[in-house]
């Protein structure tokens, strides 16, 4: 019986994207969670006694700022080295676009597999042959597992594979298909590149660990990576272990119920209690998302810097060390059955016309033909990423109008009127 570690994407340094913006954001603990994740996975391989550490692809991402990246990395594999514990590597396509990459010399525990063709590792100790092939470039388009060599009779055979697999939802690197890689035979597939942790197969396993680090919103979830235990030449148990210092989560309130803007902060501040009960991150990074028809929708929209203030200072009252709103969106609706307010004279016409854009879907088209130039001149950072800008998009234009009408609405009464 032997154990093993297979983890991948661990982009160590990896930028963040717009976090300043945030105010009283833990910036230097989230800028650091990469460095925090890949110390918590040698200490693990220390702890469990891991035999070996497989690392499919995406140690770094991209070029590095300085050299401080890549000898953190060559400091955290030496640890390992003192342990007798090697490290098989496959150059991923974040690794394959780093030049620094190639002027380190790491310790001679660490074995990156050949570029340019598949190749083998036999670890005749153990039964254990390891077949692998990194990224030479970084677009590879190529189903390079279909050039990976048989399995060698009687040993543990493992694939070692950076590949976006059978998914579309990602850039098209390396595609494979499950059908293909059982083919080979192998016993255990360690695939890299897809950060959401999954089991393509169980017999053999096919296992995508998932990222060590969640990098933002759109990575949620516990993130680490797997411990592998090997009896009678067959991968008994896979078990995650949990390795990231920062979480990002959202947590979605439903608003229906409650009855009036502060009972929704109280709802807010529930689930925010109860997702603390976690004990396992260090810190959570959230996103909170209000959704649903409510009586509160009006006051919500209209002073929505006073509760968006409000929440922030529940969270620093719940837990200020483990607890980031990293941010809070608000997207309700107002009641079906609500009254509606009564508006006169330029009010009147101005909520007509909104109303109007609400419910006539050919309005709507008309105003987003002229809105393309728009997008165009917008950055790339607003119009790409997890929450993407786009006023050519009726749905999201619509769904903005939601947001914005209570506001609009409310600077247009006259002072002490409703919203």
């Amino acid at each position: 019986m032997f154990k093993f570690l297979h983890a991948a994407d661990v982009h160590l340094d990896s930028p963040l994207r717009g976090l300043e913006r945030y105010e009283g954001a833990p910036v230097e603990r989230i800028r650091g969670a990469t460095r925090r994740a890949l110390e918590n996975m040698v200490r693990l391989a220390l702890e469990e006694g891991v035999v070996f550490v497989l690392l499919a692809g995406d140690l770094y991402d991209g070029d590095w700022r300085d050299f401080n990246t890549g000898l953190f990395l060559v400091k955290q594999m030496a640890r390992l080295k003192e342990a007798g514990i090697p490290v098989y590597v496959l150059a991923g396509n974040h690794d394959a676009a780093s030049r620094m990459t190639r002027s380190l010399k790491m310790p001679d525990n660490v074995r990156y597999f050949d570029t340019k063709k598949p190749e083998s590792a036999v670890l005749e100790n153990l039964g254990v042959a390891i077949h692998g092939q990194g990224f030479r470039e970084r677009e590879v388009f190529d189903d390079l597992s279909q050039k990976y060599p048989a399995a060698i009779a009687g040993a543990f055979n493992i694939g070692l594979l950076h590949t976006c697999a059978t998914s579309t939802a990602q850039e098209r690197y390396a595609p494979c298909t499950i059908e293909g890689l059982c083919r080979k035979e192998y016993d255990y597939w360690a695939l890299g590149h897809i950060h959401k942790r999954q089991d393509l197969s169980v017999d053999p396993p096919i296992v995508f660990p998932g990222n060590l680090q969640g990098r933002h919103i759109g990575e949620e979830g516990p993130k680490g990576c797997v411990l592998v235990t090997v009896k009678n030449g067959k991968a008994a148990t896979r078990e995650f272990r949990g390795l990231a210092q920062v979480r990002w989560q959202r947590c979605v309130v439903q608003a229906e119920a409650a009855d009036g803007a502060d009972r929704i902060l109280d709802k807010v501040e529930t689930a925010l209690r109860r997702m603390l009960d976690d004990a396992e991150p260090e810190l959570f990074a959230a996103r909170v998302e209000v959704k649903g028809s409510c009586r509160g929708h009006g006051s919500l929209q209209a002073r929505d810097q006073h509760y968006l203030s409000q929440l922030r200072a529940r969270a620093f009252e719940l837990d200020s060390d483990r607890l980031w709103l990293e941010k809070i969106e608000f997207k309700t609706a107002p009641e079906s059955a609500q009254r509606p307010v009564t508006f006169e004279g330029p009010i009147e016409e101005f909520a007509a016309l909104l109303e109007e854009l609400r419910t006539d879907a050919a309005k709507m088209e008309e105003i987003v033909g002229t809105l393309a130039d728009l997008k165009r001149k917008l950055p790339i950072d607003l119009t790409q990423g997890e929450d993407p800008v786009d006023p050519t998009d009726p749905a999201w234009l619509s769904n903005l109008l939601s947001q914005v009408e209570p506001m609009l609405l409310r600077q247009l009464l006259p002072e002490g009127g409703d919203e």
